[in-house]
């Protein structure tokens, strides 16, 4: 019955769902068309809010630092230490149901640290599991697998890396998004308060235990609906991972004996541990004239990230390849968030976003304000796949809303992360890197990912409400 469930519901995403990048634009022409409607804002002021610096091209450094969290967190989980550790783990399974709950769990695990870092050593989990358990004889529907490996984006914003927690613990970064006004009612929110909170505890804890057990229970008993690893068609240079870096290489001469200072410098570890250590002592004293360490934002994370993949790497020029490889995942921000920021602008400008504020506290208590905030986010995080962009759009409306009702607003940032990541296991535009590194389509894991969406937001719902 759950297998039937998971195809029918893969298969209606499969029909309705277009590119999210045709969502960005039919999310634009609809907010400036309800901006024209439900407000008196004047075309031409319309029109050039969104041109101008206050739209398109507001979130220009808020898309910088969602690039890097990408960036880095695949440039460290590409690293010859991480890639050595996925395929010890990798050998350790000896069922079926063992091989879907360990990819489940340190995908979940990883992605609370980093969600960049958590996507792709879910997928290089995913592909290296599905491997080892062919090579041992042992039937695993690879699919499963893959959908496994992409569970850490529906715990990733309740985690360090989480981009609405990270954004509201300065004023500088809360003015990216909220006006002046509303940032001031608000104030700056430590990460205690959020990401730290004995309520995300729970939730997220809840969340990175229920996703090994959902999967491992999902595995299909009959046989012949198993796919295993070597019914799929996975690239050569993604089968071979070794033999396709060592050509890598061997053609930019990394392994090559160094003949001129330049070539010594490229690729000499020493470079590498000497900047890693100035940036951590750069790291360390930013910290600590922080008030406090529930002040730390996405710059030190990011920060954190790039220190480890170089040490971790061994030298400036194979990080730099490293980086190379995992900046073509970047597109889709490039793409979209100037998109997401004239959306906002347009908002503000017109008053749009203060008008849906104050209706959604006012057909809610405070009881079920969060609830209903992270519902609504769920379902903008359709339109809006990413969690950097939906802050942008659905920050202010939040905010205003818990100003409004007298709701905390730390709550409400967490309710909107909520929501933000339930529906990543039905968006899959960050799927699109795990796709090309374990072979499977996208509608392959949808029925998956769904099912475990469903009990994930029934655990957050009932959090809310009761907390």
């Amino acid at each position: 019955m759950i297998s039937t469930l998971g195809s029918f519901i893969a298969g209606v995403f499969r029909r309705t769902c277009p590119d999210p990048f045709v969502i960005a634009i039919v999310l634009t022409v609809l907010t400036a068309a309800m901006c024209l409607v439900f407000t008196e804002v004047r075309p031409e002021a319309l029109a050039a809010t969104f041109a101008g610096t206050g739209g398109m091209w507001k979130l220009l450094m808020f898309s910088m630092q969602m690039c890097l969290v990408l960036v880095t967190g695949h440039a460290l989980a590409s690293s010859p230490p991480v890639a050595r550790l996925v395929r010890a783990l990798a050998d350790r399974p000896e069922t079926a149901a063992q091989a879907a709950a360990l990819v489940a769990l340190v995908a979940a695990v990883c992605a609370v640290f980093n969600w960049g870092l958590g996507l792709i050593v879910g997928a290089l989990m995913a592909r290296e599991v599905g491997r080892s358990m062919a090579g041992k004889g042992i039937r695993v529907h690879y699919p499963l697998l893959a959908a496994a490996g992409y569970v850490g984006l529906m715990v990733w914003h309740g985690g360090l890396s989480g981009s609405a927690p990270l954004k509201v613990t300065s004023m500088k970064d809360m003015l990216e998004v909220l006006t002046p006004e509303l940032a001031r009612q608000i104030q700056p929110i430590a990460l205690q308060a959020t990401i730290g909170s004995t309520m995300n505890i729970i939730i997220t804890g809840g969340l990175v235990l229920m996703a090994p057990l959902l999967f491992a229970m999902l595995h299909p008993r009959r046989d012949d609906e198993i796919e295993t690893f070597t019914d799929f068609r996975v690239p050569a240079q993604i089968i071979e991972p070794a033999a396709a870096d060592d050509e890598r290489e061997s053609r930019l001469h990394l392994d090559d004996k160094p003949t001129t200072a330049p070539e010594w410098l490229e690729r000499t570890p020493a470079l590498s541990v000497l900047m890693a250590v100035l940036l951590a002592a750069a790291l360390w004293q930013a910290v600590r004239l922080l008030d406090s360490i529930g002040r730390i934002d996405l710059n030190h994370v990011n920060l954190v990230m790039l220190v480890l993949g170089l040490v971790l790497h061994g030298s400036p020029a194979r990080y730099v390849r490293a980086v190379d490889e995992a900046a073509r995942g970047c597109g889709g921000i490039i793409l979209q968030f100037p998109f997401y920021a004239g959306i906002m602008g347009m908002m503000s400008v017109s008053g749009l976003d203060a008008k849906l504020a104050s209706a959604l506290a006012n057909t809610s208590s405070e009881t079920t304000l969060p609830l209903l905030t992270f519902l609504s986010a769920a379902v903008v995080n359709l339109f809006v796949p990413s969690g950097g962009g939906q802050w942008a759009v659905q920050g202010p409306i939040v905010m205003q809303a818990a100003v409004d009702s007298g709701v905390s607003p730390a709550k409400m940032v967490m309710a909107l992360a909520y929501g933000d990541q339930l529906t990543n296991m039905l968006q899959p535009f960050w799927a699109l890197p795990l796709l090309a590194i374990t072979g499977v389509r996208a509608r392959d894991i949808v029925g998956y990912t769904a099912l475990v969406m469903i009990a994930g937001g029934v655990w957050i719902g009932v959090w809310l409400v009761v907390w």
